[in-house]
């Protein structure tokens, strides 16, 4: 991840796209908006089965870039913080419960 967020952080500075981190975090949403909408039109509305499509793929990409930039912009390693977060799985998963049981 350290490639793609100086990738990131090199495209953000040569086209001068600077914001504020609150404006950053408002982006990941409204793209997370956005993955939503295309993959319950995928599924039609949840009536089908999720068919994958390359406008879900770009709009994951979206999600993906603003979260970067978030993480840039408060100056996060993204592999560290991922790191971290894994051990904190583990050892939930190990102690008898899932990752997602609690939102600590």
């Amino acid at each position: 991840m350290n490639e793609a967020q100086k990738k990131v952080q090199s495209l953000c500075k040569k086209n001068n796209l600077s914001s504020s981190v609150e404006h950053r975090v408002l982006d990941v949403v409204s793209e997370l908006g956005e993955l939503s909408k295309e993959i319950l039109k995928a599924s039609n509305y949840g009536k089908s089965r999720y068919i994958a499509n390359e406008k879900v793929k770009l709009e994951l990409g979206d999600v993906l870039f603003s979260l970067i930039t978030v993480a840039n912009s408060l100056d996060v390693n993204l592999d560290a913080a991922l790191g971290a977060v894994l051990k904190k799985y583990e050892k939930r998963i190990e102690e008898g419960s899932t990752p997602d049981s609690s939102y600590e």
